[in-house]
């Protein structure tokens, strides 16, 4: 009885095993593995007999419409696909025996199998796991272009799928001939789509290349609209997107493009200045020498006129990409950039140099007791006024206005900076920017022209008294000359620190740098704020003269106020943390006597000193004046630190 149970129990398990030897059986004679056979997948050869045929490429249906329905095998089989199964991909067909309604609809969910297979190989150093990882993040940026739209679930809802740009069954890896060749018939495969286009590109000197010569590194549809994340060219995103991408063949263009205002609020991450394309063309882009290009000299005027309605002839000899590295081509931008360097670090070499050893000399002599000392346990009473009321407006409207002139000018200047892009987004845009720009530089304008006749006035009505080299005079003079000399003696310690009248050399060049800079940059920026009326009189590629000018003079001003200026008025020793002599007007007797003393004594042997003598100001005035100075103090070595870090960055 046990022997009958234990051939029961053989022939119940043999029964059970023998369905499953025979499937294997059955896939390994048509090439598949055990694991497909578990799996249940249909063979790829029994797909093939239908779809391998040369013969049998195309399948006509009984309504007259016809389908392709040719797979080359070894195309197939070379590709990345080639050990994959047909029923992988085309997951709608029945699983056990392979068959279909011959008008059965494509639906291939290359997303979702790719994003399956991502998830199933998590935490894996295969080779494939980094290839899929490529390509799952292709998916993502796929999934929100404009193709994916308007039904990302259903596939064959979509403006275009996977497999409408790639040719499903040869698909080439990286570097592959297969790539190479997809990428020459990338035209014909967008072209599909966007017939209009095409033809456009067809004749432009990229399609040319393309088409004609098969010269594969010339610029096709993805190289500009990008691959995946495509997005409509009507949005910023795509706008910015194709401008930078014409950056990565064309990099000498796109470095001197940046470089212009058109480009710097082109890298803040704005349109509305002009593009790539707008002066170029897009689908029809042409070379600059060929007639039929929008950049022609023929055709240029008009180009331009696209966005100045009223641009003169003058336009026509700027120079879009003048580089002021070759000098060959522009000698004009290039001597122009060369004496700018040259004055800047001629500049900074001298006054850099100057405060350090200023620094060093009173900070040695005020450890040893010398120069001057604020009174220790009394307060000082009498005060000199250096400073009227007049004076002291002007002052403060033209720090507040050039702060904010370098605060907007240099957000340009380094749109590349994370900074620049917060400030402008924090202002509104470019747009607004430039309002506040050109308000600041109005009122800064403003301040100077009133300077200069205020002072004319005086000189006018003071003309018996009045000295044009006396010592209330801010022409400079010999005297100031040898006051220099005297005070790099008195730096290196061989001799005692001269004397100074109602202005030193430093202050003098305190005033006329900015004075200087106030002329220069106004002008400048006058040129480049009304480019039509200044192209009627002066030619095209003074612009680019005027830009580098601006820009230049405006740094050099910038760095000079808020390190030498600062350091001479504020941090130096004798002044340290902060002077308000300028905003009270005011100063100590004790430390006038040591700043001017030959004002003092001149003053004092005519009688005049009891007129300038005034009490202590109020201490609201005095608190008023601190808070005020430190605010100013504050935000001009910020500015100094963000042009600072913009300066260093730039490429």
């Amino acid at each position: 009885m046990n022997k009958l149970k234990g051939v029961g129990l053989f022939l119940s398990l043999l029964l059970w095993f023998l369905p499953h030897f025979a499937a294997t059986a059955v896939a390994a004679e048509e090439g598949t593995t055990t694991a497909s056979a578990e799996l249940n997948l249909v063979s790829n050869r029994k797909c093939n007999k239908c779809h391998d045929d040369e013969d049998e490429k195309i399948w006509e249906y009984d309504d007259g419409t016809i389908n392709e329905i040719y797979v080359d095998p070894e195309k197939l089989e070379a590709s990345v696909h080639g050990e994959r199964y047909c029923v992988e991909c085309h997951s709608n067909v029945e699983l056990n025996r392979g068959e279909h309604d011959e008008r059965l609809p494509i639906k291939v969910g290359c997303v979702q199998c790719h994003q399956k297979l991502w998830q199933e190989q998590q935490g894996s150093d295969e080779p494939q796991h980094k290839r899929l990882g490529v390509v799952v993040a292709q998916i993502e940026s796929y999934m929100h272009s404009v193709h994916a739209r308007p039904n990302l679930e259903d596939q064959s809802r979509t403006n275009a799928t996977c497999h409408d740009c790639h040719d499903a069954h040869n698909i080439g890896s990286l570097g592959s001939v297969t790539r190479e060749e997809h990428r020459l018939e990338n035209p014909e495969v967008c072209g599909k789509c966007h017939q209009k286009q095409k033809e456009a590109y067809r004749i432009s000197v990229h399609g040319q290349e393309v088409i004609e010569k098969n010269n594969s590194d010339a610029a096709v549809c993805s190289d500009c609209h990008t691959t995946h994340n495509i997005e409509s060219p009507e949005s910023d995103s795509a706008k910015l997107q194709i401008t930078k991408n014409c950056g990565s063949c064309h990099e000498e263009s796109i470095a001197t493009y940046m470089k212009s205002y058109h480009g710097q609020v082109n890298r803040l991450g704005y349109t509305h200045t002009a593009k790539c394309y707008d002066c170029h063309g897009s689908h029809d882009l042409q070379r600059v020498d060929d007639p039929t290009s929008r950049v022609h000299l023929d055709n240029r005027l008009e180009t331009c006129r696209s966005c100045h309605e009223n641009a003169p002839e003058g336009f026509l000899s700027f120079h879009a990409h003048g580089n002021a590295n070759d000098f060959d081509k522009y000698p004009g931008i290039w001597i122009t950039a060369k004496f700018m360097n040259l004055l800047i670090i001629g500049v900074f070499l001298f006054f850099w140099t100057h405060v350090l050893f200023w620094f060093h000399r009173e900070y040695k002599d005020r450890k040893l007791g010398k120069g001057y000392v604020p009174p220790v346990g009394r307060e000082e009473t009498v005060y000199f006024r250096r400073f009227t009321l007049t004076w002291r407006v002007i002052h403060l409207l033209f720090a507040v206005s050039t702060m904010v002139l370098v605060l907007t000018g240099s957000a340009l200047l380094f749109s590349h900076t994370g900074w620049a892009q917060f400030v402008i987004g924090l202002m509104g845009g470019p747009e607004v920017e430039a309002i506040i720009h050109r308000t600041a530089a109005t009122i800064w304008l403003g301040v100077f022209f009133t300077h200069i006749a205020i002072a004319s006035y005086r000189i006018f009505t003071d003309r018996k008294t009045f000295r044009w080299f006396g010592p209330t005079s801010m022409l400079p003079n010999w005297q100031d000359l040898d006051d220099m000399i005297a005070m790099f003696r008195w730096f290196l310690g061989k001799a005692e620190r001269p004397d100074f009248d109602r202005w030193s050399y430093w202050q003098k060049f305190d005033y006329w740098a900015p004075f200087w800079g106030a002329g220069v940059i106004g002008l400048s920026g006058m040129m480049l704020f009304f480019p039509e009326k200044t192209a009627t009189i002066l030619p095209g590629f003074m612009f680019n003269i005027a830009t580098i000018i601006h820009a230049e003079e405006a740094l050099l001003a910038t760095i000079f106020l808020f390190t030498v200026h600062f350091f001479n008025s504020h941090f130096r020793p004798d002044r340290f943390p902060m002077s308000t002599i300028i905003f009270t007007g005011a100063i100590p007797l004790e430390e006038f006597k040591h700043e001017h003393r030959l004002e003092y004594e001149r003053l004092k042997a005519s009688g005049e000193l009891e007129q300038h003598l005034v009490n202590k100001p109020s201490k609201g005035i005095q608190r008023g004046s601190n808070i005020l100075g430190a605010i100013l103090i504050f935000f001009g070595l910020t500015l100094l630190t963000l042009v600072t870090i913009g300066f260093v960055t730039m490429s």
